[in-house]
């Protein structure tokens, strides 16, 4: 076997930050704006805020074949293609994407694993929704007995949601609930006359304080003045990319402002394979990366390592690194590395058409839903119920559809422009995004029979919704069946599709965080049990998915332990002097 040819940066860094994505640029705004000299590492390419944006304006009529895509053009997206009808890889936004024969896994079981390689990672498409989580939530694992414990409570974290919310802009309404807390909240977008009027229904026919509002979303509204931003112009086309800065993202906000610091070093195309232990300090030295292009390979050393480059990449960079003391990859003394892979699941709710409202209409395409929170098993009898544990919310909305004067067959002429400019009848949908519970057995691991184009091992992933999901499922669609009977809507239909996990796009899991080193990865600060120079603080260090969506408390969490990383890294340089 040849020898590893490697070329090591003279010049150490304060901190590596592995990942641009939603936590990646988090940790680099902070650890930046604290002083510390910091690599920031992204695997793919360069995306600078607007200008590299290629379809931001476009119409459909301004892409070819008005966005029909042919089998060879599939070809290499068919994995990604296996979601939302190939909705997410339309030319509009297939480029923000991954190659799947460039960049394989495989699957033991089937997980829709969804990627995009470039700086800003996800959070350029990501879909903004941005709830708490409560100590419902953090005490879960504890009262029920599945999973670990959280080492920390919503008291711990609610002062660093609080600075997420009011640093990336968060829409919404404050609701007074204790299992979803209040925020840091800017003006809410409005609800149409048939949300309206759901919302109404729900208050007088249900007696389980289930409630609808507007959704919780990262889209600027409001006078508060965020540098480099404008509000939400109500365009909906935020998977492209927002040239208005109408919506966060790393490439917006956080990425700039770690810039303006000049502590920020960004280097792209960068595969970050390795996270190297000194056996002498009992720490990280630093990491080991792969340019992408032309396959060298160096080595940067830092006091600090930040692993944020998406719950199942950090779980790699982690298997890989492997040394004497930890032959079974970084920090891995409890096993429990690459296992309790969790995910929300969805596909599964009801629709309906809504008679009446024909005179109304709505202004602008609002890039946000409805949300009910959940109003299952909430700590009291009122709520609980028999056949499983955790809870769901929905999100939903209603809109006017079906333009079928457009079908050339049924009028022509005078007739037709005129049709054509009435819209159609008004329809209403809903969709659950349950909790998973941590099961052990879900897992992803290292595939070395199986490389990719940089010699890396592959992925095997091995997860699946087991009953309690199962079960939960038939009540989110049965519910949400019943409401909009109640509401007296027509045409009720409820949908409950076959769910795997990584469809929600809100993977988590793999390097929990925990009170015992024995049972878990990480410790209360994020830190690695027994490295404590290195952090984990995207999805992979959740001890339980909740059924919110994650996002902001990846954030919050980042935000936290890149502070307590600095304040550390001060008061040893401090005590070295």
């Amino acid at each position: 076997m040849s020898e590893e040819v490697i070329t090591e940066y003279p010049t150490p860094y304060d901190a590596i930050v592995i990942g641009t994505g939603i936590s990646g640029g988090w940790a680099a705004k902070e650890l930046c704006e604290n002083g510390l000299k910091t690599l920031v590492l992204d695997r793919g390419r360069m995306v600078k805020h607007i200008e590299d944006y290629p379809t931001m304006h476009d119409d459909e009529w301004d892409l070819k074949h008005r966005g029909e895509q042919s089998e060879a053009e599939l070809a290499n997206q068919q994995k990604q293609n296996r979601l939302w009808g190939g909705g997410l890889t339309k030319p509009e936004n297939r480029h923000w994407f991954v190659d799947d024969l460039k960049h394989p896994y495989n699957e033991i079981k089937r997980f829709d694993w969804l990627r995009g390689y470039h700086v800003g990672g996800r959070s350029i498409m990501w879909g903004r929704q941005s709830y708490r989580l409560s100590d419902l939530d953090f005490e879960a694992n504890k009262n029920d007995g599945y999973g670990v414990d959280w080492p920390i409570r919503y008291n711990d974290i609610a002062p660093w949601y609080d600075k997420v919310e009011e640093f990336i802009g968060v829409s919404g309404q404050n609701l007074g609930l204790p299992h979803l807390p209040d925020g840091k909240l800017s003006e809410p977008m409005e609800l149409n006359c048939v949300e309206k009027d759901f919302q109404k229904i729900l208050d007088e026919k249900f007696d389980d304080d289930r409630l609808l509002t507007i959704g919780r979303v990262a889209n600027k509204t409001g006078n508060a003045m965020h540098e480099g931003r404008s509000n939400c112009q109500y365009r909906n086309r935020c998977v492209r990319g927002c040239p208005f800065g109408g919506y966060f993202s790393s490439n917006s906000s956080t990425l700039p402002a770690a810039e303006r610091t000049g502590n920020m070093h960004l280097r792209p195309d960068s595969i970050a394979y390795e996270i190297v232990y000194d056996e002498n300090t009992k720490q990280a030295a630093g990491v080991k990366v792969i340019d992408a292009n032309t396959k060298e390979k160096f080595f940067f050393k830092a006091s600090i390592v930040f692993c944020c480059a998406s719950t199942v990449a950090t779980a790699s960079v982690l298997m890989q690194s492997k040394s004497k003391r930890f032959p079974n990859g970084l920090g891995n003394d409890s096993g429990e590395l690459g296992h309790n892979l969790m995910d929300h699941h969805y596909g599964v709710g009801a629709s309906a058409e809504v008679d009446g409202y024909d005179e109304k209409y709505y202004k602008g395409r609002r890039p946000n839903g409805f949300y009910i929170p959940r109003f299952r098993n909430l700590g009291d009898k009122k709520t609980e119920t028999k056949d499983f544990i955790r809870g769901y919310g929905y999100q939903g909305g209603a809109s006017r559809t079906n333009w079928r004067a457009a079908v050339s067959e049924l009028s022509y002429g005078k007739d037709l422009k005129e049709e054509l400019l009435k819209p159609g009848p008004w329809h209403i949908g809903m969709g659950g995004f349950g909790e998973c519970l941590p099961y052990h057995e879900n897992k992803v691991t290292l595939n070395y029979d199986i490389l990719d184009d940089w010699g890396l091992p592959t992925l095997d992933f091995d997860a699946e919704f087991k009953e309690n999901e199962i079960k939960m499922r038939e009540d989110i669609m049965n519910q949400a069946v019943a409401m909009l009977k109640a509401a007296g809507y027509k045409n009720v239909k409820g949908h409950n599709g076959n769910a795997s996990p990584g469809a929600c796009i809100h993977e988590m899991g793999t390097a929990r965080m925990g009170r015992d080193p024995k049972t878990s990865v990480l410790n209360e600060h994020n830190q690695v049990h027994a490295v404590p120079n290195v952090y984990v603080t995207d999805g992979a260090c959740m001890t339980s998915s909740a059924c919110q969506n994650p996002s902001l408390t990846y954030m919050a969490l980042t935000a936290r332990a890149a502070n307590h990383a600095a304040a550390e890294f001060k008061k040893n340089k401090t005590s070295s002097l």
